[in-house]
């Protein structure tokens, strides 16, 4: 094994498997901001959800402003949306790249997801962890979910067949990301339970 300074943060030095999702709030003047994560995801067993972001970042002033976020779960295909959602904002604290986007409303909250997204969640925030050096953890409670049907699970259908139709867009920081379409059972010891 290769010892890490941990004088500094490590993350860049190893690939780790993470979500893709595009945090979503809503600025002042009421327009849209998407913004991709990769730090992201269930906190709890229960309905909680939550997210890093540095307390410069628009989308964590937004949250903490409104108390709601949406979050949208990209296919495979919509690598390049993604990616656009991470460009920077210019002089006017603009993204121009976001019109670009199709668009979805959210049914509970205030916001949007991207169109065609597999999982849509709609959250309000819960709780902020500020502090955690430069940057903070929202975490929110999950009122609205919707997911395309091909991504659903059901006890109708076979695992290995949603994967197959609805592939995992993965990020494996610092700079790649992947598809996930397949994936094997897990062989949980006997007895195990959450």
């Amino acid at each position: 094994m290769v010892s890490l300074d941990c004088g500094g943060p490590i993350w860049d030095r190893f690939y780790l498997v993470a979500p893709l999702v595009l945090v979503g709030t809503i600025e002042p003047d009421g327009s849209l901001d998407l913004a991709a994560k990769h730090m992201a995801g269930p906190v709890s067993w229960e309905n909680y959800w939550g997210f890093v972001c540095a307390p410069t970042h628009a989308t964590y002033r937004n949250a903490r402003r409104t108390g709601e976020f949406t979050v949208s779960y990209p296919t495979p295909d919509q690598i390049v949306q993604a990616s656009l959602t991470a460009a920077p904002r210019l002089d006017e604290d603009v993204k121009p790249a976001l019109e670009a986007l199709a668009t979805v409303p959210a049914e509970q909250i205030d916001g949007a997801h991207l169109a065609r997204a597999s999982v849509m969640l709609e959250c309000r925030v819960e709780r902020v962890v500020d502090d955690l050096g430069a940057n903070s953890l929202i975490l929110g409670h999950v009122v609205a979910a919707r997911a395309a049907p091909d991504a659903e699970r059901s006890p109708d259908r076979d695992d290995a067949d949603v994967l197959a139709a609805s592939p995992l867009l993965a990020f494996l920081p610092p700079d790649r990301f992947t598809v996930v379409d397949e994936g094997n059972s897990f062989p949980f010891h006997a007895g195990w339970r959450r």
